[in-house]
């Protein structure tokens, strides 16, 4: 490495006055000046690449001695020179794993309204678990009940159904078959609402009396008043949520304290085995509680509904009881 620095410069100017009058004897006037001394100093630093040269330590000290910013000049590794450092060593580049491809997502036709206008149709859902609709025996059973309670067994009466985790939208498209007048689903899957939910209200002609939010459930309790509006409640709520990826107690508990549930409303849970449930839901409590295999069915109701349920078992045990009599009796 190699120093030079420019010598130090100096210069004295002196001007002379030669306009001198011809009568006067005075002598000419010197005006001196001088110039105020003015230290130049360019520094040229010369390396090399060599086995013997300055290390970074002894460079940045020479830039701090003379003042210098030993940032501006020393840079680190370059990721190139680092990328080649561990080439060397390694003897190998490290390869990225390229990500898998995924199938693409398909459906096929293996559900069905199992009653009212739209009965025996066939409705779209996803191939794979990446929906799991409600079993039908398990959907058939709880509109069943949901019908005993409200007072006319042959058909839903009439009310708005709100179904959550709607998916396929089965549950309620069995809804409208069986009478309700409108239904809102609400489903977070684009795909599913654009490739499943869609399509099976169009072919079923259930389009006109749906409403298709595509959001998450929670966000969607969150704001309700935003989606469907101020003071608004559902007489019928169905809960069929993916049964590993939520909290029961969490769940019921927001959907407990939601302005969407009123004191009429009747609640439908799918859950899954070894859940403890609640007994109550808010004002509403558990008017049936069925298990099917590994899936148990909870259904939350006005007490009216209990007591109207309790009396047509009553009413239906007698009429065993007096036919075993009247049986007993002609033996």
């Amino acid at each position: 490495m190699a120093i030079s620095a420019s010598p130090i410069s100096s210069s004295l100017h002196i001007n002379v006055n030669s306009r001198i009058s011809s009568s006067s004897p005075v002598l000419p006037l010197f005006n001196v000046s001088s110039k105020s001394i003015i230290r130049q100093s360019n520094i040229i630093i010369c390396s090399q690449k060599s086995g013997g040269g300055l290390t970074s330590e002894d460079k940045q000290a020479l830039f701090e001695r003379y003042g210098l910013d030993p940032k501006q000049f020393l840079s680190e590794t370059s990721p190139k020179s680092r990328r080649k450092k561990e080439v060397k060593q390694t003897g190998r580049e490290k390869r990225v794993p390229e990500e898998e491809a995924k199938p693409p997502r398909m459906t096929h036709r293996l559900l069905q309204v199992l009653g009212g206008k739209a009965k025996r149709k066939k409705l779209l859902s996803p191939k794979g678990m990446d929906v799991r609709p409600m079993m039908e025996v398990v959907k058939g059973s709880a509109f069943d009940i949901l019908q005993a309670a409200g007072g006319c067994p042959a058909s839903l009466r009439p009310g708005c159904w709100l179904d959550l985790y709607s998916g396929t939208g089965s549950v309620g498209i069995e809804a409208i078959s069986r009478g309700c007048s409108e239904v809102h689903f609400v489903e977070m899957d684009p795909w599913v609402v654009s490739n499943v939910l869609q399509p099976n209200l169009e072919s079923t002609g259930f389009l006109d009396v749906s409403v298709i939010h595509t959001a998450s459930v929670e966000n969607f309790l969150e704001q309700a008043e935003q989606f469907v509006g101020r003071h608004r409640t559902f007489d019928f709520i169905s809960v069929t949520p993916p049964y590993m990826e939520v909290d029961y107690g969490i769940l019921m508990d927001q959907i407990s304290k939601s302005a969407l549930v009123g004191e009429n409303t009747f609640i439908v849970v799918e859950y899954p085995l070894r859940t403890n449930m609640m007994d109550s839901c808010g004002c509403l409590i558990k008017i049936a509680d069925r298990r099917f295999g590994r899936t148990h069915l909870a259904i939350y109701g006005p007490k009216w509904a209990q007591k109207k349920r309790v009396r047509k078992a009553t009413l239906n045990s007698s009429r065993s009881l007096t036919k075993s009599l009247q049986a007993e009796g002609e033996q």
